[in-house]
Formats: C-alpha cells, sequence, structure tokens
C-alpha cells in the first residue's frame, strides 16, 4: 500500500499490522480501533486523521505529516 491514496478512507477496526504505508496519503482517514503495530509510516500524510482507540507500537512515523490528530 505504499503511496497509497486513502484519503477519508473508513479503515476503523482494520489490522494493518506490518503494512508499509510510505508516503501514503491516510488525511482525514477513520483509523479508529485500528491495529497498527509494526507499520511503516514514513512520510505519509495522517493530517486530520481519526487515531481514537487505535493501538500503534513500533511503527515508524518518520517525517510523517501528523497536523489535527483526533
Amino acid at each position: 500500500m505504499r503511496g497509497a491514496n486513502l484519503e477519508g478512507a473508513n479503515l476503523k477496526g482494520a489490522n494493518l499490522e506490518g503494512a508499509d504505508l510510505t508516503s501514503a496519503n491516510l488525511g482525514g482517514a477513520n483509523l479508529s480501533s485500528a491495529y497498527l503495530t509494526n507499520v511503516n509510516f514514513k512520510q505519509a500524510n495522517l493530517n486530520a486523521a481519526n487515531l481514537t482507540k487505535a493501538t500503534i507500537h513500533d511503527s515508524n512515523v518518520y517525517q510523517a505529516s501528523m497536523n489535527d490528530l483526533n
């Protein structure tokens, strides 16, 4: 899913363990209650994403844009 356009996607409760989301656009995406362990968010757009109750461990957020997170 490297470079994927997931802007505004409803990924509530998704299991994205180990996903490579390098340079992906997740702006405004609903990632609430998602399982985000070992995810590569390098240079990803997470602006205005909903991460309420998401499980995030050992993930790479280097140079990710994370303004206005919920």
